[in-house]
């Protein structure tokens, strides 16, 4: 169980519940255990003496005190619950802020390289199954100790022979405990595996529910739909029969127990070795044992589902995340940002982006960035926020290199558009305010004013309250991009990125948004990634890259005297009959 090692943090930061539980459990069985003894003077009084009022009296007196001490331990029972599960719950919740917390620090390609439906998976089901253990796993193995304790030394005082026939089956029940048990901890993790596979299939084709439904693929998803659910019923049933095999096997060891005390008990008893108090007291003390041991079969399930399910979790844990240089240090934008030789290759795919590059932008100036799909545009803006490091070569930020640079005051320095529009499944107004610590209706409406969004926002029922759904499915393209830009300009930072965010506007609207930028951000460094020449007409310098090599760079009048990729691209644009501004 090495993976469990890596709770003991956690259990020692509740030791005090933990402590107190186990005195509740202690306290709960001694009192059930000593209440059995008036359960066999009973039965000695009925079978020694007549019926009578005095034996009436006696009857009475022993079964109050029977049902006075089971009421107390119940009550000490509800205490271990309100202790040992209590703090289970605690331990759950610190698992998860820790999870989600290291989540947070993880690179942009370790998301890359796993699914986001395995990713949730972890931080729910796994850690579900690792609070099992922690909760009833804990409290039922130390009632198990507690009450086996208690009873063996007291079986042991009533008769030691009787003892060892009763708990001869004992040994062999531990044994198949520990065969089963690894058959369920590898059955356990393929089942957790499964699981997460098929949350994975599931987030996947909800999130791109459009694209099925567009490509009438409904069938096709049902189908693979039903292959990993038929994967998954199937690993949870061999599972879930080796544990009804298992449990099986334990009631056969009981009844073992009880039929040994019929035979040794009743010989002894006859033989006036015990008396039938005695006797009687062995088989509840028996059979008070079943369910103990009986959840020590369902404990020890949980066990190996707890070790296969902290192993999935540590291996997240154990990946190292961003280096974010987190000093002390301010940091304020004031010359310029530098690449020299900077090379980048995606780990995940193995692809080269960028090939030895160098360039320079000058404070307040503008930098517009070209080239065909997959040529490194989006990889140079990640590299400038900090979101990717480079593979060689070295980016400078006022002559100091990046990486001795607090990246998360950078990145509140930058206002970044994404290529992909991405929007939460909040109100408009909350997205567009989601990059500030506080804000207000008028900021963020002057903001969607700049973005040219305020006039659509206007137009629905719920205006900035509007909700957007999930990923802004409810709003346009257009909208979603509009959004995204009124976000990042919120933000009023030194350095602007726009990663192709321009694309599902109209040029009237990108034209009105690029004049709203170079008045209000006129001190503003801006880096805009675009495939169109409508966008580069005002920019300070252009930079053409192909196949992650920098094939031009100039302004504009510069590149359009050349016979290259700009001055084509114009050429084609024009034939296409696209505005040119």
């Amino acid at each position: 169980m090495k993976a469990l090692k890596t709770l003991n943090p956690y259990i020692f930061k509740q030791k005090k519940n933990l402590i107190l539980g186990s005195f509740f459990i202690l306290l709960g069985n001694l009192l059930s255990i000593f209440a059995l003894f008036y359960v066999g003077k009973s039965l000695n009084s009925i079978s020694e003496n007549q019926m009578n009022e005095t034996t009436l009296s006696h009857l009475f007196f022993y079964a109050s005190m029977f049902i006075g001490m089971n009421i107390l331990s119940g009550i000490f029972t509800f205490f271990q619950r309100q202790t040992i599960i209590v703090a289970s719950r605690e331990i759950e919740f610190e698992i998860r802020k820790n999870i989600y917390a290291h989540y947070q620090k993880l690179s942009l390609s370790f998301y890359k390289q796993n699914k986001i439906g395995d990713l949730m998976n972890r931080i729910s089901e796994d850690v579900s199954n690792v609070r099992m253990y922690l909760g009833p796993g804990i409290m039922y193995n130390i009632n198990l100790v507690i009450l086996l304790t208690i009873i063996l030394s007291v079986m042991i005082y009533l008769d030691p022979i009787l003892t060892f026939f009763s708990l001869l089956p004992l040994p062999f029940l531990s044994f198949i405990i520990f065969k089963i048990s690894t058959k369920i901890n590898k059955k356990s993790k393929l089942v957790q595996q499964s699981q997460s596979d098929l949350s994975s299939f599931v987030q996947d084709s909800f999130s791109g529910i459009r694209v099925v439904k567009a490509y009438n693929k409904e069938k096709y998803i049902s189908e693979n739909y039903q292959n990993k659910a038929t994967n998954y019923k199937n690993l949870s049933l061999s599972l879930v029969g080796t544990e009804a095999y298992f449990f099986s096997l334990m009631i056969f060891f009981i009844g073992l127990s009880n039929i040994f005390i019929i035979y040794i008990g009743g010989k002894r008893y006859y033989d006036s070795a015990i008396d039938v108090g005695t006797l009687g007291m062995f088989f509840i003390f028996i059979n008070k044992l079943i369910w103990p041991f009986t959840s020590l079969g369902w404990v020890s399930s949980l066990i190996q589902k707890a070790e296969a399910s902290m192993t999935r979790i540590n291996e997240f844990l154990h990946t190292d995340g961003e280096n974010l240089q987190e000093t002390n240090s301010e940091f304020h934008f004031n010359k310029k940002i530098e690449f020299k030789n900077v090379s980048y290759i995606y780990q995940n795919t193995g692809i080269e982006a960028l090939k030895n590059i160098s360039f320079t932008i000058e404070k307040g100036k503008s930098l517009a960035i070209m080239g065909n799909m997959g040529s490194g545009k989006t990889t140079i803006g990640l590299l400038i926020a900090g979101i990717l490091k480079p593979t060689s070569g070295e980016i400078f930020i006022d002559e100091v290199p990046l990486e001795k640079i607090n990246i998360k005051k950078l990145r509140d320095s930058i206002g970044y558009v994404p290529q992909e529009s991405f929007l939460f499944s909040e109100s408009i107004y909350n997205n567009i305010a989601f990059g500030l610590d506080e804000a207000n209706q008028d900021l963020v409406e002057n903001y969607a004013r700049k973005a040219e969004i305020h006039s659509n926002i206007l137009e629905f029922n719920e205006k900035y309250e509007t909700k957007v759904g999930e990923r802004g499915v409810t709003l346009s393209g257009g909208q979603k991009q509009r959004v995204s830009i009124a976000r990042a300009l919120i933000k009023d930072t030194d350095i602007i990125i726009f990663d192709d965010s321009l694309s599902a506007l109209d040029t009237e609207t990108e034209e009105a948004i690029l004049l709203n930028i170079k008045k209000d951000f006129a001190n503003k460094t801006s880096i805009i990634i675009t495939h169109r020449i409508s966008t580069t007409k005002k920019v300070d310098k252009i930079l053409i890259l192909n196949n992650g090599e920098i094939a031009e760079i100039g302004t504009n009048e510069e590149l359009f005297k050349k016979d290259g990729y700009y001055k084509n691209l114009y050429d084609k644009q024009l034939s296409e009959n696209i505005k040119i501004f």
